[in-house]
């Protein structure tokens, strides 16, 4: 188990100007002993004169992917504000990467967010020690040296296709982790689909469950409900359409690519059943969107997204 020690937080930026990115900052957060570095965005509420803030409560919700949806999310939370302002405080703690050319580091990704396998794997899977490094040392920092005066009451971790998958395995894996599990256009997929066979193993049918029931701990000691999930997709991303400027012949290809390893409407409703029928989670949630690909729903999810965290 890590531990906070284990990794160091240095400001990336002293400040930035408040008319520019008001209430926003970056961290390195380095690991001599692992040799790895994430980027760490943190937003929170236009109301706190300062992280110093007492005697406040929030909302935390986790990014994966954060230099492609950090900003996305913190600007869907304060975006929410001007129309819901008796929406409760919430901070975005996005985890990203040291990038200058690309919003995706696909090589960390392809390690930290992919779940293990029985058997080895090369490289070898970084799923569980990226789990480790959110709740043993970055959720701490947050809690303890960010925040220290603030009570956090639930959090939420967000992720999308390879993050969506590792949304679903952090779930099974540590169903007590998070409040809410929000899950977009995973790459159910990945490995011949093998996280379905984890999902049953880990998470079971349901038949020896109750209903409903306590799962963790939340910041305080009280207990919380089990976990709730939403699942979506995009409906373009199985069920392509024709391109305005497209030919028929580029299109029957392009279709042809894409069916040729995404089923995503129908592995995404196999997920859905499969944690409705085990009873595991208090609410399961799947959403389509109409008229959207791969990488346009991925924006539109995480501010529905937001919406389903805040008002649960």
């Amino acid at each position: 188990m890590a531990s906070p020690a284990a990794w160091s937080f240095t400001p990336l930026v002293s400040a930035f100007p408040t008319a520019v990115f008001p209430n926003i900052a970056l961290w390195n957060a380095t690991s001599a002993a692992k040799n790895l570095t994430y980027q760490i965005e943190v937003s929170w509420p236009f109301g706190w004169e300062s992280r110093d803030v007492g005697n406040k409560s929030a909302l935390a919700m986790y990014v994966v992917d954060g230099n492609a949806l950090g900003m996305t999310a913190s600007e869907g939370f304060k975006r929410r504000l001007a129309v819901e302002p008796s929406q409760p405080d919430s901070v975005v703690v996005s985890i990203g990467y040291p990038l200058s050319d690309d919003v995706y580091s696909f090589a960390r990704r392809a390690v930290d967010l992919r779940p293990p396998l029985p058997t080895p794997q090369t490289p070898p899977s970084g799923a569980d020690e990226f789990i480790d490094f959110i709740d043993a040392s970055l959720r701490p920092w947050i809690r303890s040296t960010l925040f220290p005066n603030v009570r956090f009451t639930r959090d939420a971790l967000y992720g999308h296709s390879f993050g969506g998958l590792f949304v679903v395995y952090a779930l099974i894996a540590r169903p007590d982790m998070f409040d809410t599990f929000l899950s977009a256009s995973p790459a159910l997929d990945w490995a011949n689909g093998s996280i379905f066979d984890m999902v049953s193993q880990r998470l079971g049918t349901g038949g020896d469950l109750p209903v409903f029931g306590s799962c963790g701990h939340g910041q305080n000691g009280t207990a919380l409900s089990r976990p709730a999930v939403v699942i979506s997709y995009g409906s373009l991303e199985q069920f392509p359409v024709r391109r305005r400027a497209e030919t028929e012949a580029a299109f029957q290809a392009r279709k042809a690519i894409i069916l040729s390893f995404s089923r995503m409407t129908d592995y995404c409703h196999e997920l859905f059943d499969r944690l409705k029928g085990s009873r595991r989670a208090r609410d399961v949630v799947l959403k389509e969107y109409l008229g959207q690909d791969h990488s346009s729903v991925a924006a539109s999810a995480v501010v529905d997204g937001i919406d389903y965290f805040v008002d649960w």
